[in-house]
């Protein structure tokens, strides 16, 4: 039997455990504090001074959870910097480019795919994610939906089936036809790699009733369910996710009071991707409006070729503060106890005994400086599943 391996991370200056029974506040932050981590978990949270086979002196910075991205679309080749260059000369977001990364990535073979994944997956790690889901979405036929998804259960067990995202350009004029594929054949190539579904409730996209089909058969298939909705415009997204038990609508960009009422009556979360707004030049959600009604809200960065080429969750904390009147405790909550939320998981986005040992040292004295320097690169280190420790 193989002895058991612990780390301390010591000396640190503040704490964020996000478990307001272990410290102060609702981030339950510990000062001049230690935590331990035994083969993977969370073994000890206290003062500084606890001992362990390995040692981290965080020399007095602030550590925090590793933030969990509940909302990303990493399976893909190619990029559209010309597109976006095009956006911010005046061109609106329609989401009809997605098409262009859907050619480049049927054409992609798979072990390139893979080292792509890998990539940003390794980028995502040293800005301090620890947790991410990985929707498919640029296959849109049966076989490279399916491939799609078996590249991304290799790096995330949070994977989700995303064959409604758009309708190909070889079903055009037949929504109703693609829907029924998504639906039958294609969730069967794909029900074996995902654990979610998910479709993209949209104008220009598909709507109530065809997404409302998609929920339904991965429901009776075994996955569980989250949506796209609100991001161009108000629309049915946010009530038919409430209705389904979604466990999260992603972007509420749009929001009605019954929206905003639904979301605080149900366990959905409310996932913001301020990142996308920031590069589709979309208004910025209200996040003071959704959390004063009671809803669970979760940040994500939603990285993707179009619409937010970014791994980063400073970033995205940064523009929550700054632009959506969250505050900073707040925005930090959402990026950990959210997202975590938002991927129906107790293990992650805290810092207690028992959860994972997954966390975030900052080159910084608190958590105040995500988004006080944006943009500087504040993640010293981070110790996480995601690949080895940055």
């Amino acid at each position: 039997m193989a002895l058991a391996h612990s780390l301390v991370v010591d000396n640190i200056g503040s704490l964020i455990t996000n478990d307001p029974t272990v410290g102060e506040g609702p981030l339950g932050i510990l000062r001049n504090a230690a935590v331990v981590i035994t083969d993977g978990d969370v073994e000890f949270v206290g003062p500084a001074g606890a001992t362990a086979d390995e040692r981290i002196d965080a020399e007095g910075a602030c550590v925090l959870p590793g933030f969990v991205d509940s909302h990303t679309h990493l399976v893909f080749a190619g990029d559209r910097a010309e597109e976006f260059t095009a956006r911010m000369a005046g061109q609106p977001y329609d989401g009809g480019g997605i098409r262009v990364t859907t050619d480049a990535t049927r054409a992609t073979d798979t072990s390139e795919l893979d080292r792509l994944v890998r990539l940003r997956l390794h980028e995502a790690h040293w800005a301090g994610t620890t947790t991410i889901e990985i929707k498919s979405g640029y296959g849109l036929n049966v076989a490279d939906e399916a491939r799609s998804l078996e590249i991304a259960k290799r790096h995330t067990t949070e994977t989700t089936f995303l064959g409604a995202h758009l309708l190909p350009s070889e079903y055009e004029g037949r929504a109703d036809d693609y829907i029924d594929l998504v639906c039958t054949e294609m969730l069967d190539a794909s029900r074996p790699h995902a654990k979610w579904i998910d479709a993209f409730c949209e104008t220009g996209a598909f709507d109530e009733e065809q997404c409302r089909a998609v929920l339904e058969a991965g429901e009776a298939a075994g996955l569980g369910m989250r949506l796209h909705g609100n991001q161009l415009g108000t629309g049915p997204g946010v009530q038919l996710a409430v209705e389904c038990g979604c466990a999260s609508v992603d972007h509420c960009t749009h929001l009605t009071d019954g929206d905003v009422d639904a979301l605080a009556g149900s366990d959905t979360v409310a996932t913001f991707l301020p990142a996308a707004d920031f590069s589709t030049r979309q208004p910025y959600p209200d996040a003071r409006r959704v959390i004063d009604a009671g809803a669970t809200v979760a940040i994500a960065s939603n990285c993707n070729p179009g619409s937010s080429y970014t791994t980063s969750m400073s970033f995205c904390i940064a523009i929550a503060v700054r632009e959506m009147r969250m505050t900073i405790d707040e925005a930090i909550q959402a990026v950990t106890t959210g997202g975590a939320a938002a991927l129906q998981r107790d293990d992650v986005g805290h810092l207690s005994p028992g959860a994972a040992g997954h966390l975030v040292i900052l080159d910084a004295p608190s958590h105040h400086h995500l988004a006080y320097r944006p943009g500087v690169p504040l993640i010293r280190h981070t110790i996480g599943p995601l690949g080895s420790e940055s």
